[in-house]
């Protein structure tokens, strides 16, 4: 499965892999961290780490240039399409933030479930209206809370393994 792995990720060491899972919108640090031990690496600090900086990688982006992005892109009819889409996606998974906000987001991503991580909680920062000074921290705080339960969750399945 290693090899298969490594193949698929073109040849990339370990680290850098899980770095870059981590970077990815579904995956994240549910994908990133479980990769790290499927690649061979056994500290669970290093992979943790790594897999908690490639997540915050792109929040700070999407953050900043989401809107923009979204006013410039809506005047075609296919990424209206996407962004409303997105969006009514991204609001129905969204009631923790609606109820408590700041609070609301960083368990929002804390919570390692599908389509709870730092990507669609800066997407619902952004449509929630959240100033950056509030969402930056309550997602950064989530992405590690969700790191700790997702390396708990792997090192348990690992020593059942072993």
């Amino acid at each position: 499965m290693r090899e298969q792995i490594l193949e698929a990720l073109g040849g990339l060491p370990p680290p850098v892999a899980v770095f870059l899972i981590a970077m990815l919108p579904i995956f994240e640090l549910r994908g990133a961290i479980p990769a790290g031990y499927a690649l061979g690496m056994t500290n669970t600090v290093s992979i943790y780490l790594l897999a908690v900086a490639g997540n915050c990688v792109p929040i700070l982006p999407i953050l900043l240039f989401l809107g923009p992005a979204e006013r410039w892109l809506r005047r075609y009819a296919t990424m209206d399409r996407f962004f409303t889409w997105l969006f009514r996606r991204t609001e129905a998974k969204s009631d923790l933030i609606r109820r408590y906000e700041s609070i609301g987001l960083m368990l929002f991503v804390g919570v390692p479930l599908p389509m709870t991580g730092a990507w669609t909680g800066a997407i619902a920062a952004y449509l929630f209206k959240l100033p950056l000074r509030l969402a930056l921290p309550c997602i950064i705080l989530g992405v590690l809370i969700a790191g700790v339960v997702v390396s708990l969750v792997s090192e348990g399945v690992i020593s059942l393994w072993h």
